[in-house]
Order: structure tokens, then sequence, then C-alpha cells
């Protein structure tokens, strides 16, 4: 039947080690933590927003044409079915999907299931320090563990994660165990985080929240700028920088240019539901009633009070100074700031606050099978590829696809081994 080990007991470990099973590999998960699953209770704020129906090259980073070809084996309605056919309701949220109550232990609880229905066992608490190849590949891969232990598969599949999250178990030593088998690591950074900013300002604007549109830039150390991406969507402002999902969904792109030692800049749009033409008229209306106002009056309804108050401050103004004394350049200057306020990105947030890794395992040294172009027999699921997503359960989706093929593909590899090595003892025997 052919023994499978895989390493690793996240989202795309677990998938992997039941479809692995349901093939009839017999398969042994291990897991440095004390529980398997762990970082999948914290997804989409404890509801685990598992995939998306709204579904296309738009929402991941990576080689499209081989991730197409990954999604074709294992869609976001084969991850549907397989749940539903486990017994979890599902609930589409304008494509967003979610396990009905809404809580990501329900997830992880079908999982768990589903791993102990299928026959998996799992060695919690054990890190794998070493992959070897036993006796030049004709007796598979030995595994090493702390205490010295030492078992013998057919196959291995990573699934160890990247480095987000890290108190979940994901510590980047996954990589470390796919270099020594001569891979080429994509460099690896924070992805869905925060941005921190060297603006003074944001000690004004810390906590508050509202609807704006983001562009991120490159700033060219000759001059001018370079247009990276742009986001809409609820932004927060933080005493260090900026959050919220646009933030998120742009911050592997600044944590590249950063780590590439490139200038990051964003401009924020905080009334983006106006065009151009709608926001002159604003102004010229606005600036019409600007005699006997103060500036703090002159600004009343653009924005958040905080956020009035400093641009007021950025400007050099006073919040009692008299509106209609500063002349139309000036309060048109004041009004144009809610346009286009610029922050300056000197980093994203560290590891423990991200929720996923940009980075990781070249796709271009794996087959469609997920198996290692190095190494024949080892296989790779999850985060440790070089993968991601934007917000919205792609990141969970990537890891059902890739923990299916992974599985289905050491399943097959395992049994292929088995037979072999039955034909050859036979011909011993004979």
């Amino acid at each position: 039947m052919g023994r499978v080990a895989v390493i690793g007991g996240g989202a795309s470990g677990m998938m992997a080690a039941i479809t692995a099973a349901r093939l009839g590999a017999e398969v042994t998960v291990y897991e440095k933590n004390d529980r398997v699953g762990k970082k999948i209770l914290a997804t989409g704020n404890g509801k685990c927003n598992f995939s998306n129906r709204d579904f296309g090259k738009q929402h991941y980073y990576g080689n499209w044409e081989k991730l197409k070809g990954y999604f074709d084996q294992f869609s976001v309605e084969d991850a549907v079915d397989f749940f539903r056919k486990a017994g979890m309701l599902v609930k589409d949220k304008g494509g967003y999907l979610y396990p009905w109550p809404e809580q990501a232990s329900a997830v992880l609880d079908i999982l768990r299931l589903e791993m102990k229905r299928s026959g998996v066992e799992t060695e919690l608490g054990v890190d794998v320090e070493k992959i070897g190849i036993a006796d030049g590949g004709r007796k598979g891969f030995f595994i090493i563990c702390p205490d010295g232990g030492e078992k013998t598969y057919d196959a291995v599949i990573l699934a160890c994660g990247g480095c987000a999250a890290p108190k979940t178990g994901s510590d980047g030593s996954g990589f470390a165990l796919a270099g020594k088998m001569g891979h080429h690591i994509v460099p690896a950074v924070p992805a869905l985080v925060q941005l921190r900013c060297k603006d003074s300002f944001l000690k004004i604007t810390a906590g508050v929240r509202c609807w704006a549109r983001i562009g991120l830039y490159e700033v060219k150390r000759v001059g001018g700028r370079r247009f990276v991406q742009e986001e809409e969507g609820e932004l927060q402002f933080t005493d260090y920088g900026i959050s919220g999902i646009p933030v998120f969904q742009m911050s592997r792109q600044a944590a590249y240019l950063v780590d590439q030692g490139k200038r990051a800049a964003a401009s924020i749009d905080l009334l983006p539901q106006m065009d151009r033409q709608e926001f002159e008229e604003m102004c010229m209306c606005r600036m019409g009633n600007a005699p006997g106002r103060t500036l703090e009056e002159f600004l009343v309804g653009l924005a958040n009070k905080k956020i009035n108050l400093m641009i007021i401050k950025e400007a050099g103004h006073r919040p009692g100074d008299e509106a209609g004394e500063l002349g139309e350049k000036k309060l048109r200057e004041l009004l144009h700031s809610y346009k286009e306020l610029w922050v300056h990105i000197y980093a994203a947030n560290s590891f423990e606050h991200a929720q996923v890794t940009a980075g990781g395992v070249d796709l271009d040294e794996v087959t469609q099978g997920l198996e290692s172009q190095k190494v024949p027999g080892i296989f790779f699921a999850g985060e440790l590829l070089d993968v991601d997503g934007r917000c919205g359960g792609y990141n969970l989706q990537w890891a059902w696809t890739s923990g299916y093929i992974a599985g289905r593909s050491a399943a097959a590899y395992g049994r292929q081994r088995d037979t072999k090595l039955g034909k050859r003892n036979r011909g011993k025997q004979e």
C-alpha cells in the first residue's frame, strides 16, 4: 500500500494526509505543536473563510499557467464537495465561503474527524530535523526526529508552512529542509500584513477607520514614482502605519520593494467616492462658504475629526485660524490633501503579524503532481511553495488544492514503490 509521511499538520498537511490515506496509503503526520490545525483557528477572524467562488488569476501571485493546472485538478467546487460530504454545511456570502456556523473550529473538527476515519496516524510535539534517502533510494526515505528516532517511508510530503504566525508552528523550518534537497527558495517576506510608515502625523490619526483608495508606488531615487498597485476598502490608521484589507492586499508588493532596498510610498484618497470633477465642484462650493468660519469648521463633514485636525496641522495652520483669511490657493491645497495624502513605507510588519508568507519553493522545480524535480518521492503542499493569494479564502483554497494533489501523488508513488519491492522480493524467493 505504500507508507507516506506528512511533515506538518496544518490545512494542506491534513488534506494531503486524508487524500493519501483514502487512496490506501499508510500515513503518518508529524506535527511540532501539541495539536494539528492550530493556525486554522485564527483564519478569517475565527470564522474561517475557507474558499471563494469569485476565482481567477487576479487573486493569486505566482506562475498562473502552472497554478491553473493545479486548480483544474482540485477546484473551489471540489473543496465545497469535500467538506459537504464530510458533514459540514457551507454558507455563501457573496462568493465568500464559510462553514455554516461561521466557526473555524468546524473546519478543523471536520479535518480531524476525516483523518481519524481514514486511519491517519499523528505524531504530535515532534519536530523533524532531517529527511534522508535510505540506501540510495532503494528503501525510500528516513525521517530523523530530535529524540534520535528514525522511521522509513516510501514518500514524504513537506507541508510545514512558511514563516507567518510562527507561534502556530510556521517557523520557516520547511524552507531549510527543502533547501538541503537543492531547491531554490524564493526570498520569503510577510504578506497580508500591516505596513509601517515613518510619517509623524500618524500619532494623531491612530485608531481612525475610513473608506479610502490607496495607490502603492516605488519612489525612484533619481526622482519620479513607479505605480505598483491600487486597492480600495476600509483603511485603518495606526500609530505606526496603516492597516485594513486594502493594505493587506498590497502588503506583499510593498514588502518586496523594501526587501530589495527600494523606497515605497502610498497615496491615500480619502474621498474615493468623488471623481475629479465632483471633487472640484465640492471645493468651489466649500470655499464660497469659507468666510466667517474657522479652519476646523471649514472642514467639518469631510472626514473623521482626527483626520481634519491632522490635515490642518500638516499644512502648518491651527484649527482656530480664520478660513476666509487663508486665500483660495491655500484653501485649495488644504482640500486637495484629502485626495492625495502620502505615507512613506519603511517596512511591512513582522511575520508574527502576517497571515501568510510570500515566497518559498520555486514552482518551476516541482511537477504538476507537486513532486520535487530534485528528489523524486518528495512532494510539497501549501505555504511552503511560492504561491500566495489575496484576502478572501484564496490561501486556504491553495492549501486544499495542493494538499489534495500532493496526497494523491504521494499515494501513487508509494503504491508503485510497494509494487516494485514486492516483485523484487518474489524474484529473490523464486
